[in-house]
């Protein structure tokens, strides 16, 4: 498909009825696995993005084929296509670092979209390009610097580490919500502006979601 994420989620919420009119737009719980290799070798990162009702009842108008009222994983399949397409051109909203260096990550893999109750969640993988060791601290950041899409944890346990040393540790910081002023200031900006301007840009300090491994 032609169509962008970023268009998606901009015309979802300046179509629909009372959408919301300040940044941020779409509204995303996040639960992410990091996966280890039996080396001891961290190897991709799994994602499970639960994107917000009203987001979710756009993207799938249309998408239920046989009239049954359900949307089976085969009609999902294309608009997973077209998110993890185009969520490449954001980098996934996820930065892995080792030692304060960037890790390169492999393009997504095992991804497809789960109805849920009135949610959609999204489900893929992003392998690394190299195993890395985690013997120097690694930070996985899932946020949006834009805070057009907003980024949540519902809780320190929605990171986990799969198959990992008995050594390692696992420290999760979640993202705080912009206070009452900055939210106010953050409400001028309007749906069809993806960029936050240079000076609100201190603004959504402190929401990124973050967690840091270590494999003494």
């Amino acid at each position: 498909m032609a169509r962008r994420l970023l268009s998606l989620l901009v015309l979802a919420f300046a179509l629909l009825p009372g959408a919301a009119l300040a940044h941020p737009h779409v509204w995303v719980d996040v639960a992410s696995e990091v996966s280890f290799d039996k080396s001891g070798r961290i190897v991709g990162i799994r994602h499970h993005w639960r994107f917000d009702e009203a987001f979710s009842a756009y993207a799938t108008q249309g998408l239920d084929a046989d009239g049954d009222g359900k949307l089976s994983a085969e009609e999902l399949k294309p608009l997973a296509e077209v998110n993890v397409t185009s969520l490449a051109d954001y980098g996934f909203f996820t930065e892995l670092t080792a030692g304060g260096e960037p890790v390169k990550l492999g393009d997504p893999v095992d991804y497809w979209l789960q109805p849920s109750g009135k949610q959609l969640i999204l489900h893929f993988t992003l392998p690394l390009k190299e195993p890395i060791a985690a013997n120097a601290p690694v930070e996985l950041v899932v946020s949006d610097p834009e805070y057009f899409v907003a980024f949540s944890l519902p809780s320190k346990e929605a990171v986990r580490l799969a198959d990992a040393p008995a050594s390692c540790k696992l420290e999760v910081t979640l993202g705080e919500e912009p206070d009452a002023t900055a939210a106010a200031m953050l409400a001028t900006i309007g749906a069809d502006q993806r960029e936050l301007p240079a000076e609100f840009k201190s603004l959504t300090a402190g929401t990124e979601n973050a967690a840091m491994i270590t494999c003494p």
